[in-house]
C-alpha cells in the first residue's frame, strides 16, 4: 500500500532535517522503506556522514526524466501557532516546516513515482527520482556532490524541480508559472578606510563610517538599468494583457505598470526580474564611541540577470559609490537559464493546462533566488521549476515559505502528484 501524498508529507515533516546539521539520512531511510515495500530498488549516497541523497529509477530506454527535490529544511524559528515538526493533518491541510519548501514537492514526486512504478513497462524511457541533501546551504553534500562523483546517477534529458512561482489570480483568471532560469549572485564587500583620532576632535581624523554612509545612501538611490530577457518580456506582456492593460510595455513604463498589480510581493518579484538588484544588508565599523573609525565594511547582496557578469557589476557599483570605497566580489554565481523554446517546456505547459483547464495561461519566469537547478544547468541538464497548486488553493500560503506557520493544502499535493504522473507518461510513453 503506497502512502498518500499527505501521509508521506506528514511523516517527512516529523523527520527533523533542519540544515545545519541536515541529517537527511532520516528521510533517505524512510523513503527506502516505502520504496522497498513497493518493490522498487533504490540507493542512498552520502556526500558526508548523515548527509544522504536518495535515488531510485524505473523504466528503461534512451529518454530520461528527473524528478528532483531536497530533503533539508531551514530552521523554524519561534512564534508558530502549531508544532513546526508535528506534521499535523487537519482541515484539509498539512502543517509544518517543509510543507512547501521542499517536502511538499518531495512527497508528490515520490507518490507519483511509486504509482508509475506499478506499470513501468509502459514507460519508453527512464524516470529518475532524487531527494537530495544540503540545498538550503548550497548543495555541497547534495546535487554538487552527485554531479562531481556520480553524475550518471541523475543525468537526464531534463529535470523538474522546485522554484516555480505559485499560481496567481489576475483579473479573475488563474495563471500558472514555470521557472526557466535563476538570477545569479554577486555578493560583494565594500571597504572604506580613513584615519582615526580622538572622538572629541573629529576634524583631526578621517571618518570611514561617514564615507561608507555616503556610499550606502548612493546605493539606496541607485536605479539599475532595466533589461527584458525575451521570456520575461513575454511574461509581463501576457500578464498585462490578462489584466486588461493595453499600454505597450517599455523600459520607461514598466514600473508604472507593475505598480498596478495589487499584490505587492508579486509586483516586486516581477520588478526584480527586470533588473539587477542591490541591497546593502550588513555594516560594521568603529570600535569605541570616543574613537573616530579608520575602517568600515558593508556587505551587499547583488543579484544579476542572464547576460550580466562580474565586470558589469563592478562597473555599475563603482560608478555609483564614487571614490574612497573599494569593492570586492566575494561570492559570484552566474545566472542560469533553460530555454522555453523546447519540447520539454511545451510539455510542461500542455500538462499543466490538461489538469488546470484548457486555455489557462502558463507562463515562463526567472527566479530571484536560487535552487539546485543552477547546478544541473551548469552540467548541461535543462531544469524547470514548478510551484503548482490546486486551482482553489489560497495564494497566501506561499508567504509561509521560510516563514512561520508553513503549510500546504492536501488538494495541492494531489494536484502536484497528478501533474507529475501525467508529465512522466507524456514524455516517457
Amino acid at each position: 500500500m503506497i502512502p498518500s501524498p499527505e501521509q508521506m508529507l506528514s511523516k517527512l515533516i516529523r523527520l527533523n532535517t533542519v540544515n545545519p546539521p541536515g541529517n537527511e539520512f532520516k528521510v533517505a531511510r524512510y523513503l527506502q522503506e516505502i520504496f522497498t515495500t513497493a518493490g522498487v530498488s533504490s540507493e542512498i549516497i552520502e556526500g558526508e556522514k548523515g548527509r544522504a541523497n536518495f535515488i531510485a529509477r524505473i523504466g528503461s530506454g534512451t529518454k530520461k526524466l528527473l524528478f528532483l527535490s531536497h530533503a533539508d529544511v531551514v530552521p523554524a524559528g519561534d512564534d508558530w501557532d502549531f508544532d513546526p515538526f508535528g506534521g499535523e493533518i487537519a482541515a484539509g491541510m498539512v502543517f509544518g516546516r517543509g510543507a512547501l519548501d521542499c517536502k511538499g514537492l518531495l512527497a508528490p514526486q515520490a507518490y507519483a513515482f511509486l504509482k508509475l512504478a506499478r506499470d513501468a513497462a509502459a514507460l519508453n524511457g527512464t524516470l529518475i527520482f532524487a531527494a537530495t541533501a544540503d540545498e538550503e546551504k548550497g548543495g555541497l553534500h547534495g546535487v554538487q556532490y552527485l554531479l562531481k562523483n556520480c553524475p550518471e546517477k541523475i543525468r537526464a534529458d531534463f529535470a523538474v524541480n522546485e522554484g516555480g512561482e505559485g499560481p496567481r489570480r489576475v483579473n479573475g483568471r488563474q495563471i500558472y508559472f514555470i521557472q526557466v532560469g535563476e538570477k545569479g549572485t554577486a555578493w560583494s564587500k565594500l571597504q572604506a578606510t580613513g584615519h582615526s583620532c580622538h572622538g572629541s576632535v573629529p576634524a583631526l581624523g578621517d571618518n570611514a563610517v561617514l564615507k561608507m554612509a555616503r556610499a550606502l545612501v548612493a546605493l539606496g538611490d541607485y536605479r539599475p538599468e532595466i533589461k527584458f530577457i525575451p521570456e520575461v518580456r513575454f511574461l509581463l506582456e501576457e500578464l498585462l494583457r490578462v489584466k486588461g492593460l493595453v499600454e505597450p510595455l517599455s523600459e520607461a513604463n514598466v514600473d508604472q505598470l507593475l505598480d498596478k498589480f495589487r499584490e505587492r510581493s508579486f509586483a516586486e518579484s516581477l520588478r526584480a526580474m527586470t533588473r539587477m538588484t542591490v541591497s546593502p544588508n550588513t555594516v560594521a565599523g568603529g570600535s569605541k564611541t570616543n574613537i573616530v573609525p579608520d575602517a568600515c565594511t558593508a556587505n551587499v547582496d547583488i543579484r544579476i540577470l542572464p547576460g550580466q557578469d562580474q565586470n558589469y557589476v563592478l562597473d555599475a557599483i563603482n560608478s555609483c559609490i564614487g571614490e574612497g570605497i573599494t569593492m570586492e566580489i566575494g561570492n559570484f554565481v552566474a545566472p542560469t537559464f533553460s530555454s522555453a523554446k523546447t519540447d520539454p517546456y511545451r510539455l510542461l505547459v500542455s500538462t499543466t493546462q490538461k489538469l488546470a483547464g484548457e486555455g489557462v495561461p502558463c507562463l515562463p519566469h526567472i527566479s530571484t533566488g536560487a535552487t539546485d537547478s543552477r547546478y544541473l544547468r551548469e552540467a548541461g541538464i535543462p531544469a524547470y521549476g514548478i510551484g503548482h497548486m490546486a486551482p482553489e488553493a489560497d495564494p497566501e500560503l506561499g508567504a509561509t515559505i521560510h516563514g512561520r506557520n508553513e503549510r500546504i493544502d492536501i488538494a495541492s499535493l494531489h494536484f502536484r502528484a497528478e501533474f507529475l504522473k501525467a508529465l512522466a507518461k507524456g514524455y516517457l510513453s
